[in-house]
């Protein structure tokens, strides 16, 4: 993030806002040659804008569709970092973006406002899948094993402590003794339904007892470790800090939290023009586990390497593309 090309994309995706909204977007930032994804007849010279929203594991996730469309001969052109969910979003439904990267509960309950998530993931893609192309024609394709919901952390040493290992242990503590419950939330977790307050309904917390302050969320993690302003803390579930900082997941035993699977969203009208984009990027999503994304997180996060280069590299590890 803080080498050049992150600079260009930053300031071109400044320039990029116009009165009608977002535009042509920038090159990819890093050359790549065919691997096992090769030239694509079809998509040679097809002029595709990926985008994502401004996180590191979305930028990851976008760059890895650049890098694969890159080698499969399309135009492609980076749109990456846009910021929040809902940006994104309006960008597909207005053909400003082509294919991105999105999350199954994100597109249940906050694209089409359902309240109640589906418990098991394949019934979750499904039904999103269903319902979003009813009633926007959008097409969701290529669910990915990755699954980064919403869990609450705890530092190794607080949950040898405390003996708290599940949500349900979590709920017991703060009944019997809230001031070793402290908890640190981020700012979205602490209003979301399918954050702090469902979560208190779920597992019958009095939000009365909690010991709770609201912080940025890349400050949760660190606090959490050092087990001195809270003890306990949300966080996203692939984030690399998690483990570079040996934080412990609690279980959510009474299965609360939405699933949120990457899966590949595009408008039917490109679907329908391009089926190769979905066939080409088919492996890498079934190779994205939680592990794995969790694990070029903890690059970007914890090391401080590039998006793009930590997205590049795995690409060339697997096999899917060369480096040039």
């Amino acid at each position: 993030m803080n080498r050049w090309w992150r600079g260009l994309a930053v300031a071109a995706g400044l320039l990029l806002v116009a009165g009608c909204g977002l535009e042509s977007g920038g090159a990819v930032p890093l050359r790549v040659g065919p691997g096992s994804i090769g030239p694509v007849p079809e998509l040679e010279g097809a002029r595709i804008i990926v985008g994502s929203k401004d996180f590191t594991e979305q930028n990851i996730l976008g760059y890895l569709i650049e890098f694969a469309m890159s080698a499969a001969g399309a135009e492609v052109r980076d749109l990456t970092n846009i910021q929040g969910s809902n940006s994104l979003r309006d960008a597909q439904l207005h053909g400003q973006i082509d294919v991105a990267y999105d999350y199954t509960g994100t597109g249940w309950i906050n694209y089409l406002g359902k309240e109640t998530p589906i418990p098991d993931e394949v019934g979750q893609f499904e039904a999103v899948r269903a319902a979003d192309l009813a009633a926007h024609g959008m097409v969701w394709t290529a669910m990915a094993p990755m699954n980064n919901t919403y869990a609450l952390v705890t530092s190794s040493r607080t949950a040898e402590e405390t003996g708290v290992r599940t949500l349900s242990d979590y709920a017991a503590l703060i009944a019997k003794d809230p001031a070793a419950a402290a908890t640190c939330v981020g700012t979205e977790f602490n209003v979301r339904q399918d954050g702090f307050p469902g979560l208190a309904r779920k597992y019958n917390i009095d939000t009365g007892k909690v010991r709770k302050q609201i912080v940025q969320d890349a400050v949760v993690y660190q606090a959490t470790a050092d087990a001195k302003q809270c003890r306990f803390g949300s966080v996203a579930a692939t984030d690399g800090r998690i483990p570079a900082l040996n934080l412990v997941l609690l279980q959510d035993d009474q299965g609360f939290f939405p699933k949120y699977n990457a899966a590949l969203v595009m408008r039917k009208s490109f679907a329908d023009a391009h089926p190769q984009v979905a066939t080409v990027l088919a492996p890498i999503s079934q190779r994205l586990t939680n592990e794995e994304i969790t694990e070029l997180n903890r690059q970007v996060d914890v090391e401080g390497r590039e998006p793009a280069e930590v997205a590049r590299d795995w690409m060339v590890a697997q096999g899917f593309v060369t480096a040039r």
